[in-house]
């Protein structure tokens, strides 16, 4: 089993969270359930459900009717996965903003927890 992390912000925010908290309902539920999938079976979740997208992140892809959203995430030590942010896909190409927002993210949340254990060789 593996451990689902919101990455945060250094203000404390969650982008995930509020992601999440501006969907409806059942898209929330159903985002959700993927999470749960996620958290159950980590690295071996594989399409439709899961998709590498580069740079060692992936992407939850939910589908419910016919909306569309995506959230990003990645692998951290001690089967831990951190979830970046997320959005409602409304064209066929993810887009480019949305990617380089996640990657900035990991790379974030990577530094911060090099410095907390005192690493400053990156």
């Amino acid at each position: 089993m593996f451990e689902i992390e919101f990455y945060k912000l250094p203000n404390g925010r969650k982008p995930v969270e509020d992601f999440l908290d501006n969907l409806s309902t059942k898209m929330r539920n159903k985002a959700l359930d993927s999470l749960t999938l996620l958290k159950e079976f980590g690295n071996m979740l594989r399409e439709p459900y899961s998709k590498p997208v580069g740079g060692g992140l992936f992407e939850l892809r939910i589908k419910f009717s016919s909306d569309i959203t995506r959230i990003f995430y990645f692998f951290y030590v001690d089967n831990k996965i951190i979830v970046t942010n997320g959005f409602v896909k409304k064209s066929r190409k993810t887009p480019k903003e949305e990617i380089v927002l996640a990657k900035k993210y990991k790379s974030d949340y990577e530094n911060r927890k090099r410095m907390e254990r005192g690493d400053t060789n990156g």
